[in-house]
């Protein structure tokens, strides 16, 4: 997916630090795709505070949208730089179409990853026979050794896992404990997955130490407690920059996302009245300084402002077709670039 803000966030990212034993809980923000009918997603990941979760840089949830009266998802060409796209359904389906010829479906139980390196483009459109869409588009940043290596396209099918009273689905890396994972390509250690847990079950998800974890709620709330005890959450009073901290305990709310730091060995997700469904994301803390503006990662503002006249010279002024990000089977224009803001890229406070 696209970032489709006309005026993207300007964010150097340096690389996040753990902030202690708690549990942060993360708002998301509203952001409108496209125009009068705009798809609406709560971002969760770039903010202040919390740039990375392991490798893991950006975090849409979308829907569930009735596609008759949003329009569905409709994200023409455009391109991406030093990244992997990964798309997630829980309801609808999404063709899928890029610069090296890849053209695929993902419905829910599949996952889509596309790998950048060195520059892509692609589109993303919900089908005709897409009643209702509702899902997740995540980024994850290539570390440095890997930022440019030749794009490509992966699709794989994703087994459920019985863990306790929860169903698991990994569609990226792997967890402690559980066989196979989805097989698809990774530059960092890394885990996604889908956990899905009844009305009054519970299951203790086992992670990796190394890690540092987000659980995104998509159903909820859900009870997340981060220390084998029995401690019930707390207030969430807000921290030094303004982030709620729920101790060792947290209750999430619907479309939250809980920042788990590194050095926990597993996680117990508890339901209450009501089905939880959440998006556990986690990584090896990133710990490379990133420049991202509209659909680009690089390390630099010199980088960035490249990258953006070479897509408008290339693709949207038809100058080199055949460039950096190549040419995708789209019936329409692809989406030209934001204007880039007045000043140098810097750090946002």
């Amino acid at each position: 997916m696209s970032n489709l803000e006309k005026d993207p966030l300007e964010l150097l990212c340096p690389p996040d630090g753990a902030r202690g034993p708690a549990v942060q809980v993360l708002a998301p923000r509203d952001v409108p795709l496209g125009g009068p009918r705009a798809m609406n997603v709560r971002r969760t990941l770039p903010q202040r505070g919390r740039t990375t979760i392991g490798a893991w840089c950006f975090a849409d949830h979308y829907g569930p949208d009735d596609v008759a009266v949003s329009g569905g998802m409709v994200v023409p060409p455009h391109p991406h730089t030093g990244l992997q796209t990964v798309s997630w359904l829980f309801e609808g389906e999404i063709e899928h179409r890029d610069s090296t010829g890849s053209r695929e479906l993902v419905r829910p139980g599949q996952v889509n990853l596309m790998t950048a390196g060195g520059g892509i483009s692609h589109s993303e459109v919900s089908t005709p026979a897409t009643t209702r869409l509702h899902g997740v588009q995540l980024w994850v940043a290539l570390p440095d050794a890997s930022r440019r290596v030749s794009p490509f396209f992966e699709h794989a099918d994703v087994e459920p896992i019985e863990v306790d009273d929860a169903v698991v689905r990994v569609f990226a890396g792997s967890l402690p404990g559980i066989g196979d994972d989805a097989g698809v390509t990774l530059f960092s250690p890394l885990v996604g997955a889908q956990i899905d847990v009844p009305a009054g079950g519970e299951a203790w998800i086992e992670l990796d130490p190394s890690f540092e974890h987000g659980v995104l709620v998509d159903a909820g709330p859900v009870h997340v407690t981060i220390a084998p005890t029995d401690d019930e959450y707390d207030d969430s009073p807000a921290d030094a920059d303004g982030l709620a901290v729920a101790g060792h305990s947290a209750r999430l709310e619907w479309s939250e996302l809980g920042y788990l730091p590194v050095g926990h060995e597993g996680v117990r997700l508890r339901a209450e009245h009501g089905p939880v469904r959440v998006v556990l994301l986690g990584g090896v803390p990133f710990g490379e300084e990133l420049v991202m503006w509209w659909n680009f990662i690089g390390r630099d503002h010199d980088e960035i402002v490249e990258y953006r006249r070479q897509w408008q010279a290339e693709v949207i002024g038809r100058d080199n077709p055949d460039g950096r990000f190549g040419h995708v089977d789209y019936e329409g224009a692809p989406l030209p670039a934001p204007e880039l803001p007045t000043v140098r890229l810097k750090p946002r406070s």
